[in-house]
């Protein structure tokens, strides 16, 4: 064999040597990504056979069985996350990855926190609605809530882990608030998929939105913009609709953030979201006062308990109460007669209690949950109150004694003290009357003006009645 020859051969053995080398390389990266989807698929298979037989058969059968539901107001959120050109051509993007499935964990648990429906993952899209499937009238506030904190953990995410060296992941945000069809299927599982207008015009304004930028359309604007700052953004033609303005979240307004950055609520916001979010309240308890209380209560009823939330925000706003002293005082008056559902005797104190179970859940601190507790307490006959907001639901509490309807009102507690052997006659229960109202005196400048003079016209009324 010539030199030349050799020359050829030693460099075809290095090449191949080089070339296996290489090999070695891609197939320690390959053994390593594999370890990686072991450990997961290991994880899950411990879930899956955490599974009684049972619920495996439930599960298998729950992907048959599907029902639709509609909702009037929901709002989708789409989140569209920037990165995986980058991750895909970095010869370390397993470890990308890793960062990817972080990233989704933490907004798993954002839309957890802001009572939001995870709706699915779509490659790089984050999909979630608010409003579905419990209903409630915050859904929009909650959902902006979210993008901003998703958006503010990916900047802090992105800060941590690049030490000021180039952006891998970027994200932006498109959404809308309509009405949605929610095709539900599973029992113990639940998956909801939804569909609409509303879903596909989210879509749309994601499309147009650019990285780091929270978007949303002007029915989201209209119901969000008395807690966020936001800007004009532009318009966005819509097949058959024409054009929707839309409008970019910029942050909380100064008044309802934390040192005025836009970023973390305060306890204004807080007490400005509770005040609507009394809305979804009010309505679960009225519904439960109409289908638990018993059907002898003619007076406490539920149309007494709304008469009471409303005189309480009348009477509050011309004593100058604050927000927060409004929101405290609807909130009693909701729930002070609400203890009738357990007994009719101490029903104050069973309000109480159903208050303490109940309010924490829509984000009442611990110091309003007790305020909301001595209030309801005040209406304990005979009423003593101590404080302007006591003094307010007594007389809220009281306000028929001198409405024009004093006699028919007063006659259905009459008649709800006789079902229970409470009460004599008709008669005693008359001069009973007269005696308390002699006796009563409302306690706040607002309620005297109003009710103190028919209230003298009630007990002559009540008089010639007497035999």
């Amino acid at each position: 064999m010539g030199n030349e020859s050799q020359a050829n051969l030693i460099k075809r053995i290095a090449k191949l040597a080089r070339a296996n080398q290489d090999m070695e390389e891609i197939i320690k990266k390959l053994q390593k990504e594999n370890e990686r989807l072991s450990a997961r698929l290991e994880k899950a298979g411990v879930l899956i056979e955490q599974l009684s037989p049972g619920d495996k058969e439930t599960a298998r059968g729950d992907i048959h069985e599907t029902r639709s539901l509609k909702f009037k107001m929901a709002t989708v959120l789409f989140a569209d996350i920037h990165g995986f050109s980058r991750v895909m051509t970095n010869p370390v993007g397993a470890g990308f990855m890793d960062e990817l499935d972080e990233v989704l964990y933490t907004f798993d648990r954002i839309v957890e926190k802001y009572n939001i429906r995870k709706i699915k993952t779509i490659g790089d899209t984050y999909m979630c609605t608010g409003g579905i499937p419990e209903k409630n009238i915050t859904n929009p506030v909650d959902v902006v809530m979210a993008a901003m904190e998703m958006r503010n953990f990916m900047e802090d995410f992105e800060k941590e882990r690049r030490d000021g060296g180039e952006r891998i992941w970027d994200i932006k945000f498109g959404i809308h608030t309509g009405p949605v069809t929610a095709a539900v299927s599973g029992r113990k599982k639940v998956s909801y998929d939804i569909k609409g207008d509303t879903v596909n015009t989210a879509s749309r304004v994601e499309t147009v939105s650019e990285n780091n930028r929270i978007l949303i359309s002007v029915m989201t604007y209209e119901l969000v913009k008395e807690f966020f700052q936001c800007e004009y953004f532009g318009k966005l033609p819509v097949k058959y609709k024409g054009d929707l303005d839309i409008y970019e979240v910029n942050g909380l307004r100064p008044e309802f953030s934390k040192d005025g950055m836009g970023r973390v609520p305060n306890d204004s916001f807080l007490i400005k979201f509770g005040l609507i979010q009394f809305t979804d309240l009010q309505e679960i308890i009225l519904d439960r006062l109409e289908k638990e209380l018993p059907s002898y209560l003619f007076y406490h009823n539920v149309k007494h308990t709304v008469d009471v939330v409303t005189e309480v925000e009348l009477i509050g706003w011309a004593e100058g109460c604050s927000d927060e002293e409004i929101l405290l005082l609807k909130t009693a008056a909701l729930f002070h007669d609400a203890g009738h559902i357990i007994a009719y005797d101490e029903h104050e104190y069973h309000g109480t209690a159903m208050a303490r179970g109940i309010l924490p859940e829509y984000k009442y601190t611990d110091e309003q949950i007790d305020k909301v507790c001595e209030i309801i307490m005040a209406t304990k006959l005979p009423p003593k109150p101590n404080g302007l907001l006591q003094k307010i639901i007594c007389d809220s509490d009281l306000d028929y004694l001198g409405r024009s309807d004093f006699i028919p009102v007063s006659n259905t507690l009459y008649d709800e003290l006789k079902a229970q052997n409470k009460i004599g006659s008709l008669n005693d229960w008359n001069k009973l009357q007269v005696k308390f109202i002699s006796g009563h005196q409302y306690f706040t400048r607002t309620a005297r003006s109003l009710r103190e003079v028919n209230k003298q016209m009630q007990i002559e009324r009540i008089q010639s009645l007497i035999t």
